[in-house]
């Protein structure tokens, strides 16, 4: 019986990439989504990167390692997706790394919502600042004449033409034989996402950063390339665009689009994609997602358990946060309130949520805003309604709430699970029972 395959295979090739590789690997090893295969296809390199290629894959059985001669980053992945068994692609690049949650989003995102490409935000690395970087403002299902209406006001946009920040459906890439071109050295990511496109039916942006980007890619300039290769290869790469609206568009909306359309060619006269030089809302490198005191996650003690208990969950409903812009504080809150909607007054509420009463203020003030809570307030009576515009959230915050469990339980069987259970709830009872006995009812 052959055997099935991995869910996603994930594909980076490497040339010279000794100082940057461990980073890029360990982030794809320390993935809460551990169904995958790791292609790391050594293009050749002068450095030890071969050598620390194979040490990864003796030490796990999902790492593949393919040694060729350098003949460049294209035919690097080429070669990879030759051997590709996943349902699903995703692309790193060795001197880039990504997040903890970001295989799992890609892949959920896919499946829940049926689509053949997922395309998310991403942060960029530019020495010690990092920011966020998207385009298409809301979690959405588009249709491929939706999603290329986006593009086309922004085609040459970093969003659009890389392939990192995208999941892709193996079966789509191998049905259009597509593969990487070796003959072009300028955007040859976003030819590959031109042809994707058209095989495509379903597309779904996710808010949520799941990339790591480091502005550290040399020019074409610095490529030793004659200005009139560079001019050739641009030439090439707007007939392809071009060529792409002719078929996603009615022959009525190609021409009143066309301006638009032809504006690619004004991008394109930039060296590469454009990515501005600085974005705004940046962050130092670090503190971009919540912290982590390493000391005081490694401890024993109390004080070390509730503190890992609460970063954890922390860590699951960040992506809720990152994907509806909104804060942590507000997401816990938010999470607080699906528990205990009523309290006799907002200080008994703030002490619930761990929350100063100005701060839950604030914060349902701010919720409010947006359409997700409304406040009733009455003697010994305070109250918050959820609004329409919360149930999406509160849908994700459950999801959230079964990763932090699943990762609580990881490793333990059904039955050491039962057991946990039921020693916790007696556990629980007498905090409960110490609590409340002798406390004065008011």
């Amino acid at each position: 019986m052959e055997r099935v395959g991995p869910t996603v295979s994930i594909i980076v090739p490497v040339y010279n990439g000794e100082k940057t590789l461990r980073r890029c690997v360990d982030s794809i090893l320390n993935q809460e989504y551990t169904d995958f295969e790791l292609f790391l296809v050594d293009d050749g390199s002068q450095d030890g990167s071969g050598a620390l290629c194979d040490s990864y894959a003796a030490q796990d059985r999902r790492i593949q390692v393919i040694h060729k001669e350098n003949t460049g980053v294209s035919d690097s992945r080429n070669q990879a997706l030759d051997q590709a068994r996943g349902t699903y692609l995703q692309f790193l690049d060795c001197d880039d790394w990504i997040p903890a949650d970001s295989t799992k989003l890609l892949v959920r995102a896919a499946e829940t919502y049926r689509c053949d490409l997922v395309i998310a935000d991403f942060y960029r690395v530019a020495g010690d600042w990092v920011s966020q970087k998207g385009d298409i403002r809301d979690d959405v299902v588009l249709s491929r004449e939706e999603f290329a209406g986006h593009m086309m006001k922004n085609p040459a946009d970093f969003y659009y033409g890389v392939i990192w920040n995208k999941l892709y459906r193996r079966q789509l890439v191998e049905a259009g034989r597509l593969r990487m071109d070796p003959e072009i050295q300028w955007c040859e990511d976003f030819l590959f996402n031109l042809e994707y496109i058209l095989q495509a039916e379903t597309f779904y942006a996710l808010q949520a950063p799941v990339y790591y980007y480091v502005k550290t890619k040399g020019s074409l300039v610095s490529r030793s390339m004659s200005i009139a290769n560079i001019a050739r290869m641009k030439r090439m790469v707007f007939a392809y665009y071009n060529n792409f609206y002719k078929h996603v568009l009615d022959p009525k909306d190609y021409e009143r689009n066309r301006p638009q359309i032809y504006g690619f060619l004004v991008h394109a006269a930039t060296d590469g994609l454009v990515l501005p030089a600085a974005l705004p809302g940046s962050w130092k490198l670090g503190e971009e997602r919540s912290r982590l005191c390493l000391e005081a996650a490694e401890r024993e003690g109390i004080l070390a358990e509730a503190y890992r208990s609460r970063k954890l969950l922390d860590r699951c409903l960040e992506t809720v946060a990152l994907k509806n812009k909104l804060s942590l504080r507000e997401v816990r809150l938010l999470m607080s309130l699906s528990y205990l909607r009523e309290a006799r007054s907002r200080r008994d509420l703030a002490d619930f949520a761990g929350l100063t009463t100005r701060s839950l203020s604030a914060s349902l003030q701010k919720l409010a805003a947006r359409g997700m809570v409304k406040t009733e307030e009455g003697k010994n009576r305070f109250r918050v309604v959820f609004l329409p515009a919360a149930q999406p959230v509160l849908n994700e915050m459950a999801e959230a709430q079964n990763d932090y469990d699943r990762l609580q339980f990881a490793g333990l069987s059904q039955e050491e699970q039962i057991q946990y259970a039921a020693l916790s709830e007696k556990v629980q009872g007498n905090i409960r029972e110490a609590l409340l006995n002798g406390h004065p009812q008011i």
